[in-house]
């Protein structure tokens, strides 16, 4: 059933990423009430109405679009946090962060976006990275590359010798030597910046704008959809252990999706810090 989903016409999945954000969340951009906005665990980590009604949206439309499917929403984990369980099970899954850069999309500011990925088994198969005020709509597809506006993208290497820009999330790396190892090293072969919207860095490492990523934490929703559009792109991804990222959890964290393998190498080898692999 999924292969001959995702060997179909996927165009009416773009759609309806496209009509739940036209419908629930481009109409609140700039335009949020203070009753619509939420903080859940601190004032770091929001949720709105425009988060909501997008995903309870996309929840309806993504299911009928693939019977037999089911969505793990960032969303709907918040409210019931066995709903992530769906991730190990055999029916095909949706994983959707609605409003990815929420604190960005509060303040008014262009980037954030709404990102979805099917998976199944803990396989991510396809996955769409849609930006509505910059515009973007990236799509891959496992096996057959990755397209920015329906034109192919591919990440390439930095150059020979060049400086790494690395965008990582902030503070919370596991060990002070890990933090040393990007911040601390700026000026030493990398310069290393806190991440945005973690859709929006992945796009930016896939078209070959950002070296590479580095995240503390492995929320599917995050990262489902950029990591396929990254290794589609051509680029690489590991944690620290020299492991794939596994959708489902149980990774040893951090770990960095780069433009090509040797950068990924290098920026995990950075994230280890000064004390080897004692310090994850």
């Amino acid at each position: 059933m999924i292969d001959d989903f995702l060997n179909g016409d996927l165009s009416a999945v773009e759609e309806a990423v496209r009509k739940a954000a036209a419908t629930e969340i481009t109409p609140r951009y700039r335009q949020l009430a203070a009753h619509e906005i939420v903080e859940k665990s601190g004032p770091h980590d929001l949720v709105t109405t425009a988060d909501r009604n997008a995903e309870e949206h996309l929840t309806a439309s993504l299911t009928a679009l693939l019977p037999g499917s089911v969505v793990v929403g960032e969303e709907a984990v918040h409210a019931d946090p066995s709903v992530y369980e769906a991730l190990l099970g055999d029916a095909p899954v949706w994983i959707v962060d609605p409003v990815d850069g929420t604190r960005q999309f509060v303040r008014g500011e262009p980037g954030f976006c709404t990102l979805v990925a099917l998976t199944q088994h803990g396989e991510v198969l396809a996955s769409w990275t849609y930006a509505p005020v910059l515009e973007e709509m990236a799509i891959a597809i496992r096996g057959s590359g990755a397209r920015l506006n329906g034109t192919p993208i591919r990440s390439g290497s930095p150059a020979p010798g060049a400086v790494l820009e690395v965008a990582m999330s902030h503070p919370d790396f596991t060990t002070p030597d890990q933090k040393h190892a990007l911040l601390g090293l700026n000026g030493g072969g990398v310069q290393a910046r806190p991440c945005g919207s973690a859709g929006l860095e992945y796009l930016s490492v896939a078209r070959g704008d950002l070296d590479a990523v580095a995240f503390s934490w492995e929320n599917a929703w995050d990262h489902a959809a950029g990591l396929l559009l990254v290794t589609e792109a051509g680029g690489a991804q590991m944690t620290v252990s020299g492991e794939p990222f596994r959708i489902a959890g149980g990774n040893t964290l951090p770990f960095t999706a780069a433009r090509d393998s040797g950068t990924a190498q290098k920026v995990r080898d950075l994230l280890l810090g000064p004390s080897g692999p004692s310090a994850v």
